[in-house]
């Protein structure tokens, strides 16, 4: 780990809600309002505050990290905000999350990229660690980046989280990974990350406990 992380604190950019519904949050991320839907029965569709850490850390740092016709994969996208700021920031967008959480992905990015003029993002099922090759076979999936926020926490698919992240990061990708850290197994996730790739703390929100990591493969 390289290079002392920025210490930044999550801003609290949603604006105050405009519909009476409580399932909805309103953003605004590089100039654009995103009204996201969440549900309460999914982990997966709740915006957590690693997505709120790396969507304002992608509005803030668009020179060091430029999106524009860059390919990049959401492993874990949640609700798609991270996606939605990616799509916005010009990126061919690829949201992958598990079957249940399709739906209301779907929703959020068509709702809030479908009068836009970008590349329009693309919505697929990744359960981690299977079906990688047949469902995303190297010779024609190469990405840019990789980007996963609050992926680690007490689950049983560790092993398999990162068995896909090694698949999809190829020489050249960059891995963009914001967590809230709060039990010892999310620190022993970050420990095997750093055995297996080039792994640098860029910022740190300490009000929220997230981390956010850049994590490059070793080229021998």
């Amino acid at each position: 780990l390289t290079d002392a992380p920025v210490i930044l604190t999550i801003l609290q950019n949603w604006v105050p809600r405009v519909s009476h519904y409580f399932d909805k949050e309103h953003y605004t991320y590089v100039g654009h309002q995103i009204v996201i839907q969440e549900s309460i029965e999914y982990f997966g569709a709740v915006v957590w505050p690693g997505a709120l850490a790396l969507s304002q850390y992608l509005e803030s740092n668009q020179e060091q990290f430029n999106l524009k016709d860059k390919k990049v994969l959401e492993i874990g996208a949640g609700t798609g905000l991270v996606s939605i700021v990616a799509c916005i920031l010009g990126a061919y967008v690829t949201a992958t999350d598990l079957p249940e959480v399709l739906e209301n992905l779907s929703y959020n990015i068509s709702r809030n990229t479908e009068n836009m003029n970008m590349h329009k993002p693309e919505v697929r099922k990744l359960v981690w660690g299977e079906g990688l090759n047949e469902d995303f076979p190297v010779s024609t999936h190469h990405y840019d980046f990789v980007l996963a926020t609050d992926v680690v926490y007490h689950h049983t698919a560790l092993e398999p989280l990162l068995a896909t992240m090694v698949y999809f990061c190829k020489p050249g990708t960059v891995l963009l990974w914001a967590n809230k850290f709060r039990f010892s197994t999310d620190y022993e996730f970050l420990e095997k990350l750093g055995t297996i790739f080039n792994t640098t703390i860029l910022a740190e929100f300490p009000e929220s406990n997230v981390k956010l990591l850049k994590a490059t493969v070793r080229e021998n």
